[in-house]
């Protein structure tokens, strides 16, 4: 009989972010009604929990905006534009130019910059479009991680997972021939494992080699669902295909697998042997839990906190349970200690999103959440638009009475849940809502996130983020310029939704816990090429502050460079620039000279970032877009019978704009994201080198350019883009 297996997870929805985050415990009261018992911490991991620093979104001190834009239009002929003999137009152009004011069309850009660039040789007025500036955020999001594990956690992580495999082995010796020998055991061949991943030549005992090497070889091979030796429990080995920016890069790629081996494998309460093994991990950890602390605060920075069980509830557990920790050897003789100890572990939550393959059976959710609660040495991180698209698949949808179940779920589900009625309306054209009680998830995850503080949004960089970008789902009105109030506009804010997010995912695929459905000068100017902010000033605010603080919470972490703590408050003070801006359009308020210099010279500014940014990558003295470019993919979610949710960017697109600058209509051309998201199978988890070859735009095994056929972009894209 063939194993089927699922998405499982509560129907009783579950959100904790865990440490550091105090504002997961406001999501988690929306989801579960409630917040489960948590035994008393030690003092000393009371305050580690909240030492991350945090995003502070109330500092932000917002411009006051009246839009008072005039509407227009354009006739079918475009005559109202005063630089149409600067393009070339075809009759298809013409009309979405008519009837939507923009359109976007292939350009076949490896970088944002590019286009702004070409834009001022060619004296074309310049879009400064929302998708660019987020994009430049990302640049620099994913070089501080990247320099961060390189050069700081990849070597801590070594040096952990050598101390507690010492740790472990004195554990075994002192246990041998007792009731806790097996879980010693399992301890050992742990993190055995996850020094071998990183040192081939870490010393392994005898006793354990061959666990460990049975270990090692599936999580190389990354080949499939299989049982893990060490747990016996269900692992997708697939999540250890190093991908985003690990690809390729030794160090980081074994930092990759390592990590991954630590946030994947669980210790399920379910069975005594491995709570048994947790405990010991716990213990051994106790002894010196400084170096794990950091690696766990850096990257909670980052990407967020847990929400598995791990060191601070377990070492609460054990110290309330024991009358404080208890010394490995004396566990034998303390029985009714551990069984203290096990009553108060399962009084603690599970997690919100189920990262574990459990094979279909008539148990109830419930059921099948608590099967897989247990701990994890360094769980991977919840993160809001996880906990959201958990709700949304099955068992918390229902299956349709044709037994169809929605195992995977849809990009557009994140901004419907984040209030957009426009993604909700082509989730619903799109036939999602068949699913019995889709809507009402969709209903109770929207109520919840509306209610949430900007103190959850601010809880890590990736979360602010997602905050940064939520003004692009808002609707414009009266007084916006015209091409923003139409529902085409409103659908090409999705896709640069999608494509940041797509972005984000990217940056953080080690991290963040998947689910599992259960600039040179121009020509001198001879015309008028002044070109227009997409006037979005919530985002660019939000920009501003994010990039401030990421800075700050990085120097205070130690971990940041001087020069790229000027990158990051250039490009701060870029994102403010752009909010005023922003406010004089709206206002109808006229630019300064040295405004609309900034819009002309956007593309060099986007180039200094982008090279300062990827210069840690390229290969040669000279940057070539094409060796580093924008297009990347990443797998979303996942569904165990076999197939993966993906996102990618491809080329760098180009949207054409009907803007009003002092009087007159005139087209202004912009970058934007060229999205997609297709399904996979499982065990070919897409590498940005197989996307970028995909794309024609690398060469392949063979030294060639072959580009392959590329999935169908979303079908709500079609009506704003040029099919010709």
């Amino acid at each position: 009989m063939k194993k089927s297996f699922f998405c499982r997870f509560s129907g009783k929805a579950i959100f904790r972010l865990g440490p550091l985050l105090l504002a997961g415990a406001m999501l988690s009261t929306f989801l579960l009604g409630g917040c489960g018992k948590t035994p008393d911490l030690p003092q000393e991991t009371q305050a580690a929990r909240t030492a991350a620093p945090l995003v502070d979104f109330s500092a932000l001190e917002p411009l006051e905006v009246t839009p008072s834009v005039e509407p227009y239009s354009v006739d079918a002929e475009l005559s109202q534009i005063v630089n149409l003999d600067q393009f070339y137009l075809s009759d298809e152009k013409k009309e979405l130019l008519h009837q939507n004011l923009f359109l976007v069309e292939d350009w076949g850009g490896d970088e944002f910059f590019s286009i702004y660039d070409m834009n001022r040789y060619s004296q074309l007025p310049s879009f400064v479009t929302v998708d660019s500036l987020i994009h430049t955020y990302h640049l620099y999001y994913s070089l501080l991680m990247n320099r961060t594990e390189k050069n700081y956690l990849s070597g801590q992580l070594k040096q952990l997972s050598l101390t507690m495999l010492e740790g472990a082995e004195s554990q075994y010796q002192a246990l041998k021939g007792s009731a806790w020998e097996e879980a010693a055991l399992r301890a050992v061949a742990f993190f055995g494992v996850g020094a071998r991943l990183q040192d081939a030549s870490a010393p392994v005992p005898d006793y354990a080699a061959s666990l460990v090497e049975t270990e090692l070889s599936r999580v190389r091979a990354a080949g499939g669902i299989d049982t893990c030796s060490v747990t016996g429990e269900y692992m997708d080995y697939t999540q250890f295909i190093p991908r985003g920016y690990y690809e390729g890069d030794p160090v980081l790629e074994d930092y990759f697998r390592a990590m991954m081996w630590y946030g994947q494998v669980n210790f399920a309460q379910k069975t005594d042997t491995l709570t048994r093994t947790a405990l010991l991990i716990t213990l051994a950890l106790g002894q010196d839990s400084q170096a794990w602390e950091e690696i766990y605060r850096v990257t909670g920075f980052f990407a967020g906190a847990s929400d598995d069980l791990g060191y601070y509830e377990y070492a609460g557990a054990a110290a309330q349970a024991f009358g404080g920790l208890p010394a490995p050897e004396d566990l034998p003789g303390k029985e009714s200690g551990y069984q203290a100890f096990l009553s108060l572990i399962k009084e603690l939550e599970g997690p919100s999103i189920n990262s574990v393959p459990v094979w279909d059976s008539d148990a109830s959710s419930q059921e099948v959440m608590e099967s897989v609660k247990g701990f994890r040495f360094m769980g991977q991180r919840s993160t809001p638009d996880g906990a959201i698209l958990q709700q949304l698949v099955y068992r918390a949808v229902e299956e349709t009475p044709q037994k169809e179940q929605r195992l995977l779920p849809d990009v557009l589900d994140l901004p419907a849940a984040l209030g957009s009625d426009a993604a909700l309306d082509l989730l619903e054209e799109q036939g999602e809502t068949r699913y019995p009680n889709y809507l009402e998830q969709m209903e109770m995850v929207r109520q919840g996130m509306t209610a949430q503080p900007l103190e959850f949004w601010g809880s890590s960089l990736s979360s602010g983020w997602l905050y940064t970008l939520l003004p692009v789902l808002t609707p414009r009105g009266e007084g916006y310029p015209s091409y923003m109030t139409g529902e085409q506009w409103q659908r090409k804010n999705l896709e640069t939704f999608a494509g940041s997010y797509t972005e984000l995912k990217h940056d953080t695929v080690l991290y963040a816990k998947q689910v599992m459905g259960e600039m040179g000068g121009g020509p001198k100017p001879e015309i008028d090429d002044r070109g227009y902010v997409d006037p979005q000033m919530e985002v660019y605010q939000r920009l501003e502050l994010l990039c401030r603080q990421t800075a700050q919470g990085l120097k205070e972490l130690g971990m940041l460079e001087e020069q790229e703590e000027e990158n990051l408050n250039r490009l701060a003070q870029l994102s403010q620039s752009l909010a005023i801006i922003s406010q004089k359009e709206l206002e109808n308020q006229p630019l300064t000279q040295e405004e609309y210099e900034l819009i002309l010279g956007y593309g060099g500014t986007l180039e200094h970032f982008w090279m300062e940014a990827v210069k840690d990558r390229a290969n040669t003295d000279y940057y070539d877009p094409k060796e580093i470019p924008a297009s990347l993919v990443t797998d979303l979610a996942t569904d165990p019978n076999g197939q993966v949710l993906q996102l990618a960017n491809g080329y760098v697109d180009q949207v054409l704009v009907v803007v009003p600058v002092d009087g007159t209509l005139r087209l202004a051309v912009g970058a934007v994201f060229d999205f997609y998201q297709f399904t996979g199978p499982l065990d070919e988890r897409m590498t940005d080198s197989q996307w970028r070859q995909l794309l024609g735009q690398w060469v392949d095994e063979s030294g060639w350019y072959n580009p392959g056929t590329l999935p169908e972009k979303p079908w709500w894209t079609r009506d704003y883009r040029v099919t010709e």
